[in-house]
């Protein structure tokens, strides 16, 4: 069965209590702590320790998990402090972005050189590192995953398959998850209107608000038996009211939870 799951980026303007306690009220299975420098960090790597015990605490209390960390950078020093955490409280996965630029063969190159290396320190310490295809960076698409997944043998080593941007660069998800399943081990997932560049106003990255095919990108998931986490990762958050980012979260929820319940992929939750 596929857990669910929320970024906690979207509650940025919240102490990661309150996140986690809006989260569970949603109906999700857990949580991805946000760990973004400069974004988000209701997790902070410099002081993790610190942190440790009342982060396990605050999501033992509200009857979540932790699925995943999302970090972005592909700084080592910061990633070597992710892994750290991540083993002590119990974090599986540590999500990044590829960096460089769209079109740079030199970027493209430099990108997985770099994310085989940290797959490898991942590896050691019992973590997945996941990427996923980016507008604007170096791997963007469905052709450069497929040379990461080429050229880092690691089992360490995972695809985070976010839509949103298969979408906006002109592709179709639920057509190329399938080309790219067998090393996709995370899910960031989020709706979008259009193609453009950037994923718009929260509301209309709430799942079924836009104009990706989730229910098909949800039955490719089905079909193809993937069972890691989903994780919905809304950004744009800030200045919003507590009751704006729960609207975005629980009607993802019950989206994304029909659909798979539709598909034989989620049970009824006990309560």
């Amino acid at each position: 069965m596929m857990k669910l799951g929320v970024n906690s980026v979207l509650f940025k303007d919240f102490d990661f209590a309150t996140a986690a306690r809006q989260i569970a009220l949603c109906g999700y299975d857990g949580v991805e702590i946000s760990a973004i420098k400069g974004m988000c960090e209701h997790l902070e790597l410099d002081r993790w320790k610190e942190q440790a015990d009342e982060l396990r605490s605050i999501v033992k209390d509200n009857g979540l998990e932790f699925l995943s960390m999302e970090v972005a950078s592909l700084d080592e020093e910061r990633l070597i402090l992710a892994f750290e955490a991540a083993v002590e409280i119990g974090i599986p996965i540590v999500n990044v972005g590829p960096g460089g630029k769209t079109g740079v063969e030199a970027d493209l190159q430099h990108s997985i050189e770099t994310l085989y290396r940290l797959s490898k320190k991942a590896e050691s310490y019992g973590i997945t590192l996941c990427v996923k295809a980016h507008i604007g960076n170096a791997i963007y698409n469905t052709e450069t995953t497929l040379q990461a997944m080429e050229e880092i043998p690691s089992p360490a080593f995972g695809i985070d398959m976010d839509p949103s941007h298969i979408y906006r660069g002109n592709e179709n998800p639920e057509e190329e998850l399938p080309k790219v399943l067998s090393k996709v081990k995370h899910v960031h997932i989020r709706d979008c209107k259009g193609r453009a560049t950037g994923p718009g106003e929260i509301k209309n990255q709430a799942c079924g608000r836009g104009d990706i095919d989730l229910y098909a990108y949800c039955k490719a998931m089905v079909d193809g038996n993937y069972s890691g986490p989903v994780c919905l990762e809304v950004i744009g958050a800030n200045k919003h009211s507590l009751a704006d980012v729960s609207i975005v979260a629980a009607e993802s929820y019950g989206y994304l939870n029909a659909c798979l319940k539709a598909l034989g992929a989620r049970k009824p939750k006990l309560v």
